[in-house]
């Protein structure tokens, strides 16, 4: 197993780590261990079935949710042009 390092740590992480352990009933250490563990990216694999699964609970379409709909309705509401358009 690899080990690491991380230097200057801000003291107010360390020990809100040092507290969570001591709640937990384990080394900080452990702690550590435990959050980058629960806390790993997740790979492109994970999130492509995590964005499919989410996608599953939606409706196949949305009605008005075309891209020229949403423009035009945009284009509507803002009188033809950007907020940020001749200093807005």
């Amino acid at each position: 197993m690899g080990q690491a390092l991380i230097r200057n740590l801000e003291d107010e992480i360390l020990n809100d780590y040092r507290e969570a352990a001591k709640r937990n009933g384990r080394s900080l250490e452990a702690e550590l261990r435990e959050a980058l563990t629960r806390n790993r990216p997740l790979a492109a694999v994970q999130r492509r079935a995590l964005a499919d699964e989410v996608r599953a609970m939606l409706p196949a379409k949305i009605p008005g949710a075309e891209g020229a709909d949403i423009i035009r309705a945009f284009r509507d509401t803002h009188g033809g042009r950007w907020p940020d358009a001749a200093g807005d």
